[in-house]
């Protein structure tokens, strides 16, 4: 990109600050260690060492917005939207890959290569258009603790407090590592989604038939459908995302030696996001059939005050942890991939 008022030429390159060992939640490859990987054994250190950027960038976006999405879908209409995931798997890998092919050999940000490669304009406007919409989601996220805190019968003005102190703190460390497993945990909290499943138990048969056959659901109305399905694109797929994992991956000095390990990270964050997609949908729509509450959808703290009635307190109050986990880490994700951004533009002007 050209410095139109000093005529010098500036260049998107990985900076010394960058280059070191990686260094991740579950372990460490060394500056320089480019030996293959001949045994089992070799490769599963590798990949623990490697996995980080695909599993948060997937898992943060299974945030509060996300939960009420697939839950609306599943209180609404059963399970009959369950295609429209399916469909989104290429688009989530394609988009995804993408920035990590980008992030492993300009060794930049997304933000600094849009600002090299089409200017300082849409660089600027780039980083505007994420911060507004992430500033949104971040307003999202924090209303989904509230929710959660409240059906759990905790204080909120104090719980979303805490919860910020511990947003804040992940990414204040001074450590990436410890960064990276702190994230670890918050992912794992995810999985909490898998026993609400088993204890609603939604036939697996009709999970299946409508994971695989696309189709409208009966007598719903097509604009609320249509609507509804554009939502479940858009809190599926979004901007930050790239952002986030392109800088992430610089940030953790992923080379190129490594790719093709970073694409099995991706790969396994993208299986986590569509089981606990896929659950959330099923066990909503499976635990509201036959009741009044069935199809009149208030918001996900309404699910898990309904999956406390109809299925059992456990289950209201395993959903409820689980939207405060996805909330807190769907906070950390977009507020990095704000500050990752910021420092793209502020760099390369």
């Amino acid at each position: 990109m050209s410095d139109k008022s000093t005529g010098s030429q500036v260049t998107a390159a990985l900076d010394s600050a960058h280059v070191g060992d990686m260094e991740g939640a579950f372990g460490t490859i060394r500056l320089g260690d480019d030996a293959p990987r001949t045994g089992t054994m070799a490769r599963l250190r590798t990949l623990l060492a490697v996995v980080g950027p695909g599993l948060i960038v997937m898992v943060g976006d299974n945030d509060a917005g996300a939960f009420g999405t697939y839950t609306q879908a599943g209180q609404n209409y059963g399970t009959s939207l369950l295609w429209v995931l399916i469909l989104l798997v290429p688009v989530l890998y394609v988009n995804q890959e993408m920035v990590l092919r980008l992030g492993v050999v300009a060794g930049v940000g997304h933000a600094r290569l849009i600002l090299e490669r089409f200017g300082r304009f849409w660089g600027a406007f780039s980083v505007i258009d994420l911060f507004i919409l992430n500033a949104l989601t971040i307003v999202t996220e924090f209303i989904g603790i509230s929710l959660g805190l409240d059906y759990l019968g905790l204080p909120k003005v104090a719980g979303v407090l805490l919860a910020a102190i511990v947003v804040v703190s992940a990414a204040s460390t001074g450590s990436f590592k410890r960064f990276e497993r702190i994230c670890m945990v918050l992912v794992a909290g995810s999985l909490l989604l898998i026993p609400i499943f088993v204890m609603v138990h939604p036939s697996f048969g009709q999970v299946g038939h409508d994971l695989l056959i696309p189709a409208m659901p009966k007598g719903g109305d097509l604009s609320q459908v249509v609507l509804l399905i554009i939502g479940i694109v858009g809190t599926t797929v979004a901007p930050w995302q790239l952002f986030f994992q392109q800088s992430y991956i610089i940030d953790k000095r992923i080379t190129p030696r490594f790719m093709t390990y970073e694409k099995m990270d991706l790969w396994l964050g993208i299986v986590i996001v569509i089981v606990g997609a896929i659950a959330m949908i099923a066990f909503t729509g499976a635990a509201f059939a036959g009741h009044r509450e069935f199809g009149h959808f208030t918001d996900a703290g309404g699910v898990a005050a309904g999956l406390g009635k109809y299925v059992g307190r456990a289950a209201g109050i395993l959903f409820a942890v689980a939207l405060i986990d996805a909330s807190i880490i769907g906070a950390a994700a977009v507020g990095l991939s704000t500050s990752y951004a910021l420092g793209d533009v502020l760099a390369g002007c």
